[in-house]
């Protein structure tokens, strides 16, 4: 190979991207990072996020076969076995290699996957505030670290095209400030995201109203990754599902009611109905799923959430930042009426059907026959609560999209992969743009940042054990 420029290119500056390229420096090798965000506190998802460091809702620091189970259960065995146990083993030094690059942590309370918060926390408001807090100052600290190594960031990068040679990626072609260039390197990590920005492609994939969802991140995931692996013959895995939340459908125009509050709990405690007034998904799987299957409805805006008093005051106050009181401090819309028919005439909603669906649901519950509605409703997850205490509730929701679950399928060292599994030489991927660890029919969540950070590592330290000088 020849007009090697570096050892690694890092197309993305997100936890995925640093983490590789300040480990791979960290190593001695000599790193680039693509980012094309342009300003020095360039907008991502891992900037934005809440900063959680857990493995399906599980302590990163639970042993390796706890976590095993965990992200078996929560995908219904759907994750690819290799990549659990990658998760699975690398979590808990993810996390301690994350504090050591200058990441704080804070805990909260004392449920167990909330023992690793990226300090200084983000506080109890529903809308965006990112700057200066935890998941915000880490990537700072993972940029700092970097270009202390030598490693350089460049902005405004867009990349376009793999270069490959006889098989083998050696580079990647992107246009900087206008012009076109091409950076060659021993090996590549594609970590630039989903494609959750990217309205055609989650148009195709995800939702044929993709604009009636609700761009809950950063939005600046646009499937480049995928798209640019997929042209040179990587396998792909399935790209239908999420990683978001249930909610208020005033989230389409009102800023102060996003990111938080969640719908979650208040939709997987009781009912979420269409505009027939029937229920289409089971509640009991939680919020993420809920909300993958509010986008797939024809109108992803006709969905209501109808709860009672018992979970306005019980479910509806567990979250952090609950939807009782914060939805209606922030404007959102929330009807009560003192009788089912009522709050359907409020919502728009024929009468009858809401009333029957309503009627059933409680039935199911009353004579443990949960199993037996349409769609079924399982317990696993969530219980489900009886409707029966007045006022009754109905809150018009929407799904809120954060990144996109699915994509370029790797090996247990990251390494990208056909579709025969065999791998491309050069060519490694992290975080969300990676496919086979989330998603599925049950909608697998196992963690954005604990991903992106594992991965990451694994992708820089088998370069490392592998690369000639």
């Amino acid at each position: 190979m020849t007009n090697i420029q570096c050892d690694l290119i890092c197309v993305g500056g997100g936890y995925a991207g640093l983490s590789a390229a300040s480990r791979a420096a960290q190593l001695g090798l000599k790193v680039m990072v693509l980012e094309k965000g342009e300003d020095s506190l360039y907008a991502c998802n891992s900037r934005y996020a809440g900063g959680v460091m857990h493995v399906s809702y599980h302590n990163p620091k639970d042993s390796a076969s706890v976590l095993t189970q965990a992200i078996r259960q929560i995908s219904n065995a759907y994750a690819d076995p290799h990549l659990t146990q990658v998760i699975a083993k690398q979590a808990g030094r993810a996390v301690d290699w994350l504090h050591s690059e200058g990441a704080q942590y804070a805990r909260v309370g004392s449920v167990g996957w909330r023992q690793w918060i990226l300090a200084p926390l983000r506080p109890a408001v529903t809308q965006m505030d990112w700057q200066g807090r935890g998941a915000d100052m880490a990537l700072r600290s993972l940029e700092k670290n970097l270009l202390q190594r030598e490693g350089r960031l460049v902005r405004g990068a867009m990349v376009k095209e793999l270069l490959m040679k006889e098989g083998a990626c050696i580079g990647v072609r992107a246009e900087v400030a206008g012009n076109t260039q091409d950076f060659y390197a021993k090996a590549v990590v594609l970590a630039d995201g989903g494609f959750q920005g990217n309205l055609e492609m989650v148009g195709r994939y995800i939702s044929p109203n993709a604009q009636a969802l609700k761009q809950r991140g950063a939005g600046t995931g646009c499937g480049d990754a995928v798209r640019m692996a997929m042209a040179i013959g990587a396998g792909v895995s399935a790209m239908d599902a999420f990683y978001g939340h249930v909610l208020s459908r005033d989230a389409m125009t009102n800023d102060r009611v996003w990111p938080y509050p969640q719908l979650d709990e208040l939709a997987a405690a009781a009912i979420v109905v269409n505009e027939e007034g029937v229920r289409f998904t089971d509640e009991g799987m939680g919020g993420v799923y809920i909300a993958n299957h509010i986008a797939r409805q024809n109108n992803p805006l006709s969905t209501v959430v109808i709860f009672d008093e018992a979970v306005w005051q019980g479910p509806g106050k567990a979250a952090a930042i609950a939807p009782n009181p914060s939805l209606i401090r922030a404007g959102g819309t929330l009807y009560k009426a003192q009788t089912v028919e009522d709050l359907a005439a409020k919502i728009g909603l024929p009468a009858e059907a809401l009333v029957r669906t309503v009627d059933d649901y409680n039935q199911a519950i009353a004579g443990a026959h949960l199993h037996e509605l349409t769609p079924a409703r399982s317990t696993t997850r969530r219980q489900a609560m009886a409707l029966v205490n007045a006022p009754y509730y109905a809150a018009p929701a929407c799904a809120g999209l954060t990144y996109t679950m699915g994509g370029i399928c790797i090996d247990e060292n990251a390494r990208v992969v056909r579709a025969d599994k065999t791998p491309i030489s050069g060519l490694y991927a992290a975080g969300a743009c990676t496919g086979g660890i989330e998603g599925g029919p049950a909608v697998g969540y196992v963690g954005g940042l604990i991903k992106a950070v594992s991965l990451g590592l694994v992708a820089a330290e088998h370069l490392a054990s592998v690369a000639v000088a």
